[in-house]
């Protein structure tokens, strides 16, 4: 894998943990440039974004004991507890939501929902959200 490639799993990655990032105008500019294929840019901003949030997933499992689920969360987060205890495991389809999207794999891991289905959901939502920005970014979708 090239370096522009490493460099768009490390920027989705870091935006998938706590910590802010730009995977989405890295991926746009990455699609303007024609350099790879469509596929392989989604593919790699997806699984660098699925696995931050399953490094935040892995964390909430390992404070389970530690903490309480509302220690876990607070300012515009604390809404999403409330969509964790009600929708479940479905929430993570939602990880990929700027601010808040953070917390939800998270509380997953501290709820302890099962790993290979949460992963599959949080892959097929930012999936989702990167086919977007790309479909955006060449014109095929108008921003609303």
């Amino acid at each position: 894998m090239s370096l522009t490639l490493w460099g768009l799993f490390a920027s989705a990655f870091i935006a998938a943990t706590l910590a802010p990032g730009g995977s989405e105008a890295i991926l746009a500019y990455l699609v303007t440039q024609g350099e790879w294929p469509l596929l392989t840019l989604l593919l790699v901003a997806t699984i660098g974004n699925t696995l931050g949030s399953m490094t935040s997933y892995l964390i909430g499992r390992w404070i389970h004991r530690k903490k309480r689920p509302q220690d876990l969360v607070s300012g515009r987060e604390t809404r999403v507890l409330g969509w964790v205890e009600r929708y479940g495991i479905w929430s993570l389809l939602l990880a990929w939501l700027p601010v808040v999207g953070d917390a939800i794999p998270l509380l997953a891991g501290w709820f302890r929902f099962p790993w290979l289905f949460s992963t599959l959901l949080i892959f097929i939502g930012k999936f989702l959200r990167y086919l977007v920005v790309a479909l955006m970014t060449l014109g095929v979708l108008a921003a609303a």
